[in-house]
């Protein structure tokens, strides 16, 4: 049985798409997960398939696919993937109308996705599309080649003549994958499912609307307005509060740091009694000599999550109790993973 989950991109968040589509998303700086190749677009101005006059750069705006589904796969004959987590299907730029291209570029349908990826810069993404990103049949580099040739190369942000002078041939194709694992990373709809009590049963069935209800619960929407001066940050693991995070950064089950937090819902800096706090090399911590990181803040399941750089998970390698503490990691790739709710 296969189940095939369309969720849609918007703005700055993500939302269910429930049928035929919910929203559509500006096209401004969705793929700037390569360096070498992140833009100057700006976050403002028309929405894709809302603007009513003609937009002309369409290096800063998805056009005509303006509506991308980032689409996820439940496999279970055979199963596929991990046991607690839907795997990727892809990013599709859908037009407004519900019709769609295809194969849009034929000279760039890219062959060895895996070694492009390697090669530049993106082996992390790499090691994750074999867990997460997997064909029924075992077939992932063909899986992955069909995925880009024909969606990737239909969106008009990523053609070669967007990028700046000197980009590697290849180099758009991988900021897709770093972008649709990134999308993928912010999207736990096994979590979510299983926050609303749905979870894999021989014996027991669910509809379309418990399905649609308990995501769009829970997906998470650009937050408006301002944050609070002050916050403490408590760890959600599986619906339930595990402690939170100490003035240093790290997670604990003892009494939770107050830190201070400073600009909008949208870009924002964090201190504690120790510091700044920040991101570096994968790892979350505060202190005399860190380096401020801009943040932002998602609501989601009725809880203001803490995001960084548009994802709101985070992982450690164990769960603390008593008086140990964790180092706290941006992403999923270690064992314990969870996300960190502004209160």
């Amino acid at each position: 049985m296969l189940l095939d989950l369309l969720l849609s991109l918007i703005c700055g968040g993500l939302a269910l798409a429930t049928p035929p589509f919910l929203d559509v998303t500006e096209g401004s700086q969705i793929f700037e997960q390569l360096p070498s190749i992140s833009s100057a677009c700006s976050r403002s101005g028309q929405q894709s398939c809302h603007n009513t006059t003609i937009v002309e750069n369409l290096c800063c705006f998805e056009s005509p696919g303006g509506l991308l589904l980032q689409t996820q796969f439940w496999d279970t004959n055979p199963s596929t993937g991990p046991s607690n987590s839907w795997t990727i299907h892809g990013l599709w730029p859908d037009n407004c109308d519900t019709t769609f291209k295809q194969n849009c570029d034929p000279s760039r349908a890219y062959t060895g996705i895996g070694n492009l990826l390697a090669a530049n810069g993106a082996s992390d993404t790499l090691a994750f599309m074999k867990t997460n990103w997997v064909d029924i049949k075992g077939q992932n580099e063909h899986f992955w080649e069909h995925e880009w040739s024909t969606h990737g190369t239909c969106l008009s942000t990523l053609v070669p003549s967007c990028l700046p002078s000197g980009s590697v041939r290849g180099a758009e194709a991988v900021a897709f994958f770093q972008t649709v694992v990134k999308l993928f990373q912010t999207l736990p709809t096994y979590t979510w499912l299983e926050n609303a009590g749905i979870t894999p049963s021989t014996s027991r069935t669910f509809t379309l609307a418990q399905f649609t209800s308990a995501l769009k619960a829970q997906s998470p929407t650009e937050v408006p307005g301002t944050l609070p001066a002050k916050a403490t940050v408590h760890a959600l693991q599986s619906g339930s509060s595990i402690g939170g995070l100490l003035s240093t950064g790290t997670w604990s089950t003892q009494t939770l740091a107050t830190f201070r937090l400073s600009g909008t819902a949208s870009s924002f800096t964090m201190t504690s009694s120790r510091g700044n706090c920040g991101v570096s090399a994968g790892s979350f911590s505060c202190g005399s000599g860190v380096s401020l990181t801009t943040f932002s803040a998602v609501s989601s399941g009725g809880n203001l999550l803490l995001s960084f750089g548009g994802s709101t998970a985070f992982s450690s390698d164990g769960v603390p109790s008593g008086a140990s503490a964790v180092t706290v990691f941006t992403g999923s790739k270690h064992s314990q993973d969870y996300t960190l709710s502004l209160v």
